[in-house]
C-alpha cells in the first residue's frame, strides 16, 4: 500500500492528469493548492490584506497560478508504474524541471478508506 503525492506546477493540467490517473485505475484522490519558497519569496504566494473573514481563495494572490497538489493512496502497487508514466505523458519528463515532483511513499495502515467502484461516485 502507498501514498502518491504529486505536485503539480502548471495547475492548467489537473483535469488531464486527474483523467489519465482514472485511466490507470485510481478511483480517487485528493486536491490541495499549493505555493513554494520560489512564489513566496517573489511575493506572488501568500497574501498579508486578507478579509477578516477569509475563504481558502483568499490566501493566495492568484490561485489560477499557484500549483496544486494530488494525492491519494493505492492499495495496488502493481499499479504505480503506469500511474508514473500516465503522469509523464500529460506533464512531462519528471527529471526535468518545472514538470513536477511525484513521490510514492509507503503505508502501513489505513483507516476509513472506503473503496469505490471504478467510475463510481
Amino acid at each position: 500500500m502507498s501514498l502518491i503525492l504529486f505536485v503539480l506546477h502548471d495547475p492548467e493540467k489537473l483535469r488531464e492528469v486527474l483523467a489519465a490517473w482514472e485511466a490507470c485505475g485510481i478511483n480517487g484522490a485528493t486536491v490541495l493548492f499549493n505555493t513554494g519558497i520560489g512564489r513566496i519569496r517573489d511575493e506572488e504566494g501568500l497574501r498579508d490584506d486578507l478579509p477578516l473573514m477569509p475563504s481558502l481563495s483568499d490566501f493566495f494572490s492568484h490561485p489560477d497560478h499557484h500549483g496544486r497538489t494530488i494525492f491519494t493512496i493505492l492499495d495496488d502497487d502493481s499499479l504505480i508504474p503506469g500511474l508514473v508514466s500516465a503522469t509523464e505523458q500529460v506533464v512531462g519528463a519528471l527529471n526535468l524541471p518545472g514538470h513536477g515532483i511525484l513521490a510514492v511513499l509507503p503505508v502501513s495502515q489505513v483507516y476509513g478508506l472506503i473503496k469505490r467502484p471504478a467510475g463510481g461516485g
